[in-house]
Formats: structure tokens, sequence, C-alpha cells
């Protein structure tokens, strides 16, 4: 079992910046692919970027692209979410998740943390 706590989120201007973070326990967290995802209010979960076991390798939704950085710290246990030139659109809760590919599908990923709130507003 591998536990996964977001923190981070929060309130922020259109254009501004936020990071978030997500701290692994439990198990071998370098043995896990790391994806971040998003939901808004009446939409589905959609993918956001993910990065390989030794974060040699990235990926992003094409909305988030060159905008958002996503990194990971095995030593330290973590996946971060680095979100520049914030837009209201980004608006939703933040959940990390680990799984086995890197791959977009929120069905690939076996462990979910509980998700941070981010508002894009002014």
């Amino acid at each position: 079992q591998l536990q996964l706590v977001e923190s981070g989120g929060g309130l922020v201007q259109p254009g501004g910046s936020l990071r978030l973070s997500c701290a692994a326990s439990g198990r071998t967290f370098s043995s896990y692919v790391m994806g971040w995802f998003r939901q808004a209010p009446g939409k589905e979960r959609e993918f956001v970027a993910a990065i390989s076991r030794s974060g040699i390798t990235t990926y992003y939704a094409d909305s988030v692209k060159g905008r958002f950085t996503i990194s990971r710290d095995n030593a330290k246990n973590t996946v971060y979410l680095q979100m520049n030139s914030l837009k209201p659109e980004d608006t939703a809760v933040y959940y990390c998740a680990a799984g086995d590919l890197l791959v977009i599908a929120t069905t690939r990923y076996r462990y979910w943390g509980q998700g941070t709130q981010v508002t894009v507003s002014s």
C-alpha cells in the first residue's frame, strides 16, 4: 500500500503561480510512475502530467504544456507540480497518483491522494 498526501493548493490570481507537493509513504516511492490529475466541478477527472520513475521522462496535457512542470525527489519520496501562468480554467481539485505505466488513463493508476483545491480567481 502507498499513501499519498497532497499539499500546496490555495487561491491565486490569474497569472500567478503555485507549487503542489505530494508526499508518499508506505512503499518504495521510486518504483512508481507518478501522475497529477485534476477534476473541476461537473467534469470528469483529467490527466495533467506524469513522470517516470527516474524523473527523466515527463509527459503533459496540451492544456498545461509550457506552464506546468512536474518533478520528483526520490530521496524525499515527493512529487511536485509547479504551476505558472495560472488561468481560471485551471481551477480544480488536484490529485496525485501512483502507477506502473507512464500513461494518461486514470484507470491505470493504483494509488491516489485525497486531493488539494486550486482556485484561480481575481
